[in-house]
Formats: structure tokens, C-alpha cells, sequence
């Protein structure tokens, strides 16, 4: 089929991608959106844990392989709106500390070639933008603002608020999370949260969670010049034989070839697949992959070293939202530690169906149902270091490799052993359970959390992919817009940065296309569901 032109090509509809179509869509220039998932089903599965975390009912199924070959599932899920339809929403923006070099147990943390007052006002708008409900001046490591957040905190259940009092008591300052949910507790018709304990993995059936899908994708498809294709598998880029411009977007829709063309392509795919489809895009001009006369397409992949901590509290815990407490006292220092440590925050509320997936096949189900109604569920996280050779390879057949080696494991168990020795003090039982019902479970490599860092960005075309306006240096109409580009990764939730830099990169794309984000378009009768018949 002839190919289709476009003024903009963007790979990907989560927190970059998504985000991205949302600031070029009023500017009247053709923009198209290719997923290579569908529309997540809204069906009572949705909140289903059993089918949600035991039968994985929307995890991909492919393979990816670790770095001595053998198979994994990752835990990747491909819908319109990216991991966002499952993310927890707690959005954060990085610490202003966590723009420069920082040093750890395992090594250095590099610093970013902007800084955060370049960020920060990218930062308001996608919290504005995403509904982030919080409270300025509590979280003791938070950036300075320009302003308040644009709703306020989500209240605390009562057992959480006891939690809350009784860190505050034990020397701590324990905070409101930054969550995106669409709620007015003021006003509860005007929101369309529920307030459930189906929000932390789980799809929303409500739409109630602040989404890319949701909050940018669906509002962007409502204008005309905007084209959405489900189902569409990008299988490589192809330049002109200068190598210095993407001249065809390859794709494989339900089995079909199909090619797009456009003047600007954005890969925002997701750290791992964004950097396989650059690898898969080797040609005579870019032998080593797409973007990567660097070498460094790839490499440097970074995954928080998060862990899961259910602690089991002396009385019944019968919060529902339970997402909305913070601890960042150990974000920087420690009374014993002169180094970083990392982030607490609350999880998701689980039940005996999320135990049963860390808990061992013998545990017996009575025993998962008591720790269900008395579990408090923390998770924590302490920053990942770029590594060369933690990375992303591409074989012969096209299957994805995951290298991984964590270097800054430490302050992970510090932090751990601190919140530990709180359990007493938060009302949580201290004395010795079988192991497996207090668990405190690493995040193996198929969890594929809060994955960073594969096409870093920098001002140096040696040691960086990308610029700072996140476009290749080797091609000149080639971006990358997820959290690809981080050359470090913080020790916060990754999601509102990757946010605020799709906001961000968009104001460079509309001045370089000579577009305005307030033109007047036409816009599309059915905004969920515009796209081009196959």
C-alpha cells in the first residue's frame, strides 16, 4: 500500500506518548498514534485479583530472555495508555538534587544535562494535567513549587491516619502522597473515583485513575487532525540513504504490512521496547542500530530496586484507598548513614489472592485470608545506578535480552531493616511469624518496574543518544519521549517526570513544526475510538 504521510508519528500512547498527543493535538497538524496493543476491555475482570495477579488476564504473554538466556515473562501490558492503565498513579517529580551527580553506596549518580528549574514548570502543567492531589510542605525531600498542588490530598483512612500519627510520633515526617484520581471528596458526584481497593494494578473500571488513555489520549482523539491505529506493531524505522532521516514507519497491523511516514517520528515505547525497535532498525547507515553511533542504545538500563513489605497490623486494617501516605526521611541521609537510602509509600490494599502470588504454594488459605484483613502494605524504593552493562540486545530472530546486575543493594536493605524495626511502634506485631506472611519481596527483573535510562539524553554525542530536546543526534527527525532518555533514575516514581518532559519536548516539536497548541481544529464525533479502518 502507498505510504501515509503525517506531520507527526508518536509510538506509544502512555505517559510520554499519550501525554505528547495531547500537546500537539490542538495545533491543527496531523498527528498519528500507533499502538501496538487495543482498548483495555472494561469488563468485571477489571477488579478481579484472582485474574488480575494469579491468571495474569492482561499481561502480554511474550518471552524475553535474561542475560544467561533463559525465558521470562515480563510483566508488560499493551493497551492504549501504556502501563498507566495499571500504574498506581502516585506521582512524584524528582527531587532538585536528583538533577545533579549524587553519591551512593554502589557509585555515582549522574547528573542531567537540564536542571530542575528547566523542568519545573513542566511539572505543574502535567500535574494539572494528570489531577494530582497533594499537600505542599510536607514531604521533607520535595523540590521548591511555583505553586500548590492543584487539588488537595486525598484524606487518610483512619487506620492509615493512626499509621500516619504513629511515624510522626517515632521522629518521622510522614506526608500525602502525589496521586492522580479524578476525586472531590467535597463533592463525590463530581469525581469518578470510588474510593476502592481495586486501584493500585488493577485496571479502573470507573476511569476514575488519572491515565494517559483517559486524561490524554481520549480528550486528544476528539480532534479532527488526530488518528489513533490499535493493533499496529512497529517493526522498524527506515531512513533515507543519508541515515539522517526517518523516511518509513514499518508496521505490522493483524499481519499486514502497512508504512507511515511523517516529518518528525517519536519512539515512546517503553525503556526496553523503545530501545529493541532502535537495535531492530539497523541498517548499512546505522549498523549498530538506529540512533546509536554512541554505542549506548541499550545500555544502561535502570529498574528501581523496589521491594513489597506487608507488615501485619495488631488490629484488623479495614482501609479501602489505602495509596495515600509517604515517608522520604531516609530519601537523602540516616541518623547512621551519611549516603541516600530511598522512599516508602503506601500500596495498594491486598487481599488473599495478591498474597497468594508472593506467598508459597503451602501456604494455607486461612491463614492468607487473616493476613489479608490484617495487612498493611508498604512499598520501597532506593535508586538504581546506570551500568554499561545492564541493557537491551535484540537477537537474530528479534527476541528481547535483559541484562541485569544491580550495584547499590545496601541502602535497599538499610531501608528496609529500618522500616522493620518500626513495626512495633506502628502497631504492626514484632515478633517472630513464619517468614513468608511478613513479606518483604524484591521485585524480580520480569517486574520490569519503573524501567529507565536505555536511550539517555545529553549534550555530548559520544556519551548520549539523544539531545537535550530529546532528539537523536544522528538523525534529525527521530525523538524519543519515555523514560528512556533519564540518565539517572531517582529513587521516586518515574511517571510525572516522563509526564512533564513529553510536555516539555512538545513546545520544541510545535516550534519546530511552526504550530500553535491553541489553534481551532475540527474535532472527531467519537473521541474514544477515531481510527483508520484497516
Amino acid at each position: 500500500m502507498a505510504t501515509q504521510h503525517y506531520d507527526v508519528i508518536i509510538i506509544g500512547t502512555g505517559a510520554g506518548g499519550g501525554t505528547l498527543a495531547h500537546k500537539l493535538a490542538p495545533s491543527g497538524k496531523r498527528v498519528l498514534l500507533l499502538e501496538r496493543g487495543g482498548y483495555l476491555p472494561r469488563e468485571p475482570e477489571n477488579w478481579d485479583s484472582h485474574e488480575v495477579f494469579i491468571n495474569d488476564r492482561y499481561l502480554s504473554g511474550e518471552l524475553w530472555y535474561d542475560q544467561d538466556g533463559q525465558a521470562f515473562k515480563p510483566h508488560q501490558q499493551y493497551f492504549v495508555g501504556g502501563n498507566t492503565k495499571f500504574y498506581g498513579a502516585i506521582l512524584f517529580r524528582l527531587r532538585e538534587r536528583d538533577f545533579g551527580e549524587v553519591r551512593h553506596y554502589g557509585g555515582l549518580s549522574p547528573a542531567w544535562p537540564i536542571s530542575y528549574r528547566d523542568l519545573e514548570p513542566y511539572y505543574a502543567e502535567a500535574e494539572k494535567l494528570y489531577l494530582v492531589h497533594g499537600q505542599a510542605g510536607e514531604d521533607p525531600a520535595e523540590p521548591p513549587r511555583s505553586g500548590p498542588f492543584p487539588y488537595p490530598a486525598v484524606s487518610h483512612e483512619p487506620r492509615i491516619q493512626q499509621l500516619s500519627d504513629d511515624f510522626e510520633k517515632a521522629g518521622h515526617r510522614p506526608f500525602h502522597l502525589p496521586v492522580g484520581v479524578d476525586l472531590n471528596e467535597s463533592d463525590p458526584e463530581a469525581g469518578r473515583c470510588v474510593r476502592c481497593d481495586r486501584f493500585d494494578g488493577f485496571p479502573c473500571l470507573a476511569d476514575g485513575k488519572a491515565d494517559a488513555h483517559v486524561r490524554c489520549v481520549r480528550p486528544a482523539l476528539k480532534h479532527g487532525n488526530v488518528t489513533l491505529l490499535t493493533h499496529a506493531m512497529v517493526d522498524r524505522l527506515v531512513t533515507d540513504a543519508s541515515g539522517r532521516s526517518v523516511t518509513e514507519v514499518v508496521v505490522d497491523r493483524r499481519g499486514v504490512r502497512e508504512s507511515y511516514s511523517a516529518d518528525v517520528v517519536v519512539v515512546s515505547c517503553g525503556a526496553v521496547n523503545s530501545a529493541a525497535l532502535l537495535l531492530k532498525s539497523a541498517s548499512d547507515q546505522h549498523p549498530g542500530g538506529l540512533a546509536n553511533a554512541s554505542g549506548l542504545v541499550g545500555r544502561n538500563y535502570m529498574a528501581h530496586i523496589n521491594s513489597g513489605v506487608i507488615a501485619v497490623s495488631q488490629t484488623p486494617n479495614p482501609t479501602k484507598f489505602q495509596k495515600t501516605l509517604g515517608i522520604n526521611d531516609y530519601y537523602w541521609d540516616a541518623d547512621d548513614s551519611e549516603l541516600p537510602l530511598g522512599h516508602i509509600q503506601m500500596l495498594g490494599k491486598s487481599d488473599r489472592y495478591i498474597l497468594r502470588g508472593g506467598a508459597p504454594w503451602y501456604a494455607p488459605g486461612l491463614a492468607l485470608e487473616y493476613l489479608a484483613k490484617h495487612a498493611i502494605d508498604f512499598w520501597i524504593t532506593t535508586e538504581d545506578l546506570p551500568h554499561p552493562a545492564n541493557r537491551v540486545t535484540v537477537d537474530r530472530a528479534g527476541r528481547i535480552h535483559l541484562a541485569k546486575t544491580y550495584h547499590n543493594l545496601e541502602p535497599h536493605q538499610r531501608l528496609l531493616a529500618k522500616l522493620k524495626a518500626l513495626m512495633g511502634r506502628l502497631g504492626c506485631h514484632d515478633t517472630a511469624i513464619p517468614a513468608w506472611s511478613i513479606l518483604d519481596k524484591r521485585i524480580p527483573l520480569a517486574g520490569a518496574a519503573h524501567q529507565s535510562g536505555t536511550v539517555r539524553f545529553g549534550t555530548d554525542p559520544k556519551t548520549s543518544a539523544l539531545n537535550i530536546d530529546c532528539r537523536a543526534h544522528d538523525v534529525d527527525n527521530l525523538y524519543v519521549v519515555d523514560t528512556s532518555f533519564f540518565p539517572s533514575s531517582s529513587a521516586v516514581n518515574p511517571a510525572l517526570t516522563a509526564m512533564a518532559n513529553a510536555l516539555r519536548v512538545g513546545d520544541h516539536l510545535l516550534e519546530r513544526l511552526g504550530a500553535h497548541a491553541t489553534a481551532t481544529t475540527n474535532t472527531a464525533s467519537d473521541g474514544q475510538r477515531q481510527e483508520v479502518p484497516s
